[in-house]
């Protein structure tokens, strides 16, 4: 079982557009540098087996236009 992330709805807006498109494109697998963003903006320790859950992707489609 994947590890869980902090909730996606604290750090998300605040990640880098870099970021953002590397997760939309990755269909969910966090890269190393996604991962050190997310841990330094929520202060909380992401292991590297940590993924996005459905619910975190759909979030992700929603936002698409703001990354866009």
């Amino acid at each position: 079982m994947n590890a869980e992330l902090p909730d996606i709805h604290e750090w998300y807006p605040r990640l880098s557009i870099g970021g953002k498109h590397a997760l939309r494109d990755s269909g969910g697998e966090l890269s190393d540098d996604v991962r050190a963003e997310i841990a330094e903006i929520t202060g909380s320790d992401v292991p590297s087996d940590a993924s996005l859950s459905e619910e975190d992707r759909d979030f992700i489609r929603t936002q698409s236009e703001q990354v866009d």
